[in-house]
């Protein structure tokens, strides 16, 4: 409620008539002129935020600007001069979006939607007007708002004035993005002039959980407004979003280091090369071990972040960077949840064979399709389910593909170890023994020349 009457004041100090309506499954009072609408649209909890939507498309005629956010959203005045400043010169299919901040003890910014899957995408850079754009593949900022033009196109595109609805975003989140992924808009963050698109999150409850620190963010910004990105647009190592209706699929760029994976590699591995380098923690970490790393990085924009801790960096292009490291050997090679996700990885494998000393090792980790967890929510099987690459751009791959491709490679010692979920089924060995795989959300690959 705290952070509730700081937003209502933000409002209530701006210098035009602002109407606020809170949204509440039960009766509460929030001071004279704070309109209160109680009531879910479902029986589902979580599927209130919906009932904005229906409020708006009542009262479409009766104001300028339309503001949905959560509750701890703060949201200035200057964020909605902005707002309308860059809507006179964007195009009418695109959106002026936000990003969400929050403050450290030392009040230095976080970035909490840089997690998971979540990044820029680096073909999205463009200019309009005086302006510099991006898009943010997290579409869900909490918060967002739309003129009257913006909301009526909204409506008449028939997606959104909707049942609560989730699928890449759950009930909450979806309530907030429909605008872009479902009513013809593309939401862009104007990354030329970052001040009046940041918007406080005031619990600043994810400091240090997930996201990333001010340095991290300034460098992917500083990339993209360089002069020489212009050459640089639209390199993606591979298609990292998948078309499938669930966000569990596609390749993780923010992780932190994969203890399981260093605890593979040898100390005696002088020289590593990571394929498919998102958020560089684990290589990083090997780094700090004494290793030299090599990376090539999923896009340059989060390739930038491997440079700012010491790893030599490639193209994120597998036919160039194979070429610059022809008669380069590594005694390691990893791929990171990266097999999965490629056009031909057969192909890139072997290429990276090439590069492999003659007791190098190669380890792979991939996540495990048979696990039982996936058929909560997931069933059936993904297995069973008919994927293609060219309909979904994933592979459903087990140890066998593994082992196969591995001996097709002259590699000798294969070796496979399955992560199980919990600590709790780690220590229940005599029953699940033989059925680790159903039990384990990864799958690791180890196979030595």
């Amino acid at each position: 409620m705290g952070f509730l009457h700081a937003v209502i004041k933000e409002y209530q100090s701006m210098p035009h008539c602002v109407d606020i309506v809170v949204l509440s499954n039960i009766p509460k009072e929030f001071g004279p002129g704070i309109e209160v609408k109680i009531g879910l649209p479902s029986k589902h909890p979580w599927s209130l935020p919906f009932g904005h939507k229906k409020l708006f498309v009542e009262r479409l005629e009766d104001y300028d600007l339309f503001i949905y956010s959560e509750d701890d959203m703060l949201i200035t005045w200057k964020n909605i001069e902005f707002y309308l400043q860059l809507t006179k010169v964007l195009p009418q299919d695109q959106i002026s979006g936000f990003l969400q901040y929050e403050l450290d003890s030392a009040g230095k910014k976080w970035y909490p939607a840089f997690r998971g899957p979540y990044h820029w995408l680096p073909k999205s850079v463009s200019k309009v007007d005086r302006f510099t754009f991006a898009e943010f593949s997290n579409h869900h900022t909490a918060c967002y708002l739309l003129t009257r033009d913006q909301l009526r196109r909204a409506i008449n595109s028939e997606g959104y004035l909707v049942d609560p609805h989730q699928g890449r975003y759950d009930l909450l989140c979806s309530a907030a993005t429909d605008p872009y992924t479902q009513c013809g808009f593309r939401k862009v963050i104007c990354i030329s002039d970052l001040t009046d698109v940041l918007i406080h999150h005031l619990p600043n409850k994810y400091v240090g959980t997930f996201g990333i620190d001010e340095n991290d963010f300034g460098r992917q910004i500083e990339l993209m407004l360089s002069p020489e990105y212009d050459g640089k647009a639209g390199e993606e190592l591979f298609v990292t979003t998948k078309n499938i209706d669930n966000i569990i699929w596609d390749k993780v760029y923010f992780k932190g280091a994969d203890s399981n994976l260093l605890s593979m590699v040898s100390q005696k591995a002088a020289k590593i090369l990571s394929v498919g380098c998102g958020y560089p923690s684990t290589e990083e970490s090997l780094v700090k071990s004494n290793h030299s790393v090599t990376a090539i990085p999923l896009d340059p924009i989060i390739g930038t972040l491997g440079v700012s801790r010491g790893i030599k960096v490639m193209a994120p292009n597998f036919e160039e960077t194979f070429r610059a490291l022809d008669g380069t050997v590594f005694d390691c090679i990893i791929f990171p949840d990266v097999l999965q996700h490629l056009r031909d990885p057969f192909n890139v494998l072997s290429k990276a064979v090439e590069l492999l000393a003659p007791d190098g090792e190669l380890l792979i980790s991939i996540p495990n399709i048979t696990y039982l967890k996936y058929s909560k929510d997931h069933f059936p099987y993904p297995f069973f389910k008919k994927w293609t690459y060219a309909k979904h751009y994933l592979h459903l791959l087990d140890k066998h593909d593994i082992a196969k491709w591995f001996r097709a490679n002259g590699v000798k010692e294969i070796a496979f170890r399955y992560i199980l979920e919990s600590e709790r089924l780690k220590k229940v060995k005599p029953p699940f023994g033989k059925f680790d795989s159903l039990f384990a959300s990864s799958l690791f690959a180890r196979g030595k020349m």
